[in-house]
């Protein structure tokens, strides 16, 4: 009975730490991000130590959009005209991000997010692990950027 009881303590322990992802914290989304790794569902990982295109997130309330960038040498970024659009949704004390284009839909679930750190994860149970970035400003000795 005893071992019961610390068991079932201790379940409820590691269910309570862990955080929860409020839905006024997508907000944070908005700007520029770098995928850093994807972690696989059976615990493997790649890494992506540099990247030509960065992320582009702009949410305004429950819609907004993400698109591909690629940050220029002078601090700009070049974009193509491929967006996919974003619906936030909560379901059971969890948040998703619905995107969709003109080809395809599919959800993400927002796992983490904070001012340095995004963490999403799709059906395949896939993590898409990223860290905030911006401009990119190696010329003229970096002396401001667009």
């Amino acid at each position: 009975m005893k071992k019961v009881v610390v068991v079932v303590t201790l379940c409820l322990f590691f269910l309570g730490c862990q955080s929860k992802v409020e839905k006024e914290s997508v907000t944070l989304l908005n700007g520029y991000w770098e995928i850093e790794k994807v972690v696989f569902e059976e615990g493997a990982d790649k890494e992506y130590p540099s990247n030509d295109s960065f992320d582009y997130f702009e949410i305004k309330g429950d819609t907004g959009f993400r698109k591909k960038v690629m940050p220029q040498l002078d601090g700009t970024f070049q974009a193509n005209d491929l967006v996919e659009t974003i619906r936030v949704r909560e379901k059971n004390d969890q948040i998703f991000l619905d995107f969709k284009t003109d080809f395809a839909q599919w959800s993400e679930e927002l796992i983490k997010i904070d001012a340095k750190e995004l963490v999403l994860k799709n059906a395949e149970q896939k993590e898409y692990h990223y860290k905030k970035t911006g401009p990119i400003k190696i010329i003229d000795n970096g002396k401001t950027t667009k």
